[in-house]
């Protein structure tokens, strides 16, 4: 070996390890570091905009828009969290006091169904009552406990949150007055051709604009509709039941159904006829239109993915990355089928014509 190709190789290996390296030490600040740079792709357009009108004054037109940034994202998400907290604790201490009782409502819910039902139950082996009646106490008792604690973990962690909320609005300040001369050193650094680096750009940004602003968008229309139909129901801890319908609707088609199903099966099997139609009615058409009509426009026609491949994507992100999944699965789904069409377009490219 030559000693320019040692050279090379060492230099290789080098910025290997010290990448490594840098990615380790910003490990602990991930969520905030991600958080930052995904806020920095969803208002850049709008610096932009206020570039042009602040005649090029690239710190105060940062400044601005990390302002809009506090009002229209975390001053609200702030409010929502400190209700949601305090509901979550009259909620674990109702499920404590035994003033609600999921185990009694699922037994008042099997004694209501027809025989042909219950033997359906029998037949799938759903028909001892009292383990599925301990089950269903115990995971309302450890599923409240779960929030209970994360809420006490927040206000024990308040040092390490505040520090990465810092650091996410530090570096999105930054990132917003500097990012297009970061992204172009970035791009040239990449050995790509230039049609290729433009097109997993374009796509990479394309994909997280698509999916925060769909995904939340769509989360919040349904959370707050749920949660809105279980006030008017009368249905205790709407609020907290509404957040949760918001999460669980960033799985497309399934989410919040999985809230309210449920009650709507329990008041139909207990009697209370009306509010079952009412709840079913509502959710499937009102918060089922909002799926059906916002989802795909919002992200499937940018991300142009299959419903499945969002969906698949979306549960694996959040099972390997938490809530930052959400994101991050969609966005590797995106590049791995965008990588796979510029491979295959460049294999069929580079193949000879056969003779006819």
């Amino acid at each position: 070996m030559n000693t320019p190709q040692l050279h090379e190789k060492t230099f290789l290996t080098l910025l290997v390890i010290v990448t490594i390296a840098f990615g380790w030490i910003l490990l602990p600040f991930y969520g905030a570091v991600f958080w930052g740079s995904v806020l920095a792709i969803l208002f850049a357009p709008f610096y932009r905009k206020l570039l042009l009108k602040m005649h090029q004054r690239r710190n105060l037109a940062a400044l601005a828009t990390l302002f809009l940034v506090l009002v229209i994202v975390i001053l609200p998400l702030t409010f929502i969290t400190i209700s949601i907290v305090k509901e979550a604790v009259l909620i674990y201490d109702a499920i404590r006091s035994g003033q609600i009782n999921f185990g009694l409502y699922f037994q008042q819910t099997v004694a209501a169904l027809p025989r042909w039902a219950v033997g359906l139950l029998e037949r799938f082996g759903l028909n001892d009552l009292a383990a599925i009646q301990q089950t269903l106490s115990d995971g309302a008792v450890q599923g409240s406990q779960i929030i209970a604690k994360q809420a006490l973990n927040i206000t024990q962690n308040a040092f390490g949150f505040l520090v990465g909320f810092g650091i996410m609005l530090y570096l999105l300040y930054f990132l917003l007055r500097d990012g297009s001369a970061l992204s172009a050193r970035i791009r040239h650094a990449i050995p790509l051709t230039p049609a290729h680096k433009r097109l997993l750009f374009t796509k990479f940004t394309t994909v997280i604009r698509a999916t925060v602003k769909g995904n939340i968008a769509v989360a919040a229309a349904q959370g707050a509709l749920g949660g809105l139909i279980f006030w008017i129901l009368g249905i205790e801890g709407s609020l907290l039941w509404g957040v949760l319908m918001a999460f669980l609707s960033l799985l497309p088609a399934i989410g919040a159904a999985l809230i309210w199903g449920p009650v709507a099966i329990y008041f139909l099997a207990t009697g209370m006829l009306w509010k079952g139609f009412i709840l079913i009615a509502f959710c499937v058409i009102v918060i089922g239109l909002v799926d059906n009509i916002m989802r795909p426009i919002l992200v499937g026609k940018d991300t142009q993915m299959p419903d499945y491949v969002v969906l698949i994507s979306t549960l694996g992100g959040m099972s390997l990355f938490g809530l930052n999944g959400f994101v991050i699965g969609p966005v590797i789904a995106a590049m791995f089928m965008s990588v796979w069409d510029l491979f295959t377009t460049g294999q069929e490219a580079a193949a000879p014509e056969r003779p006819e």
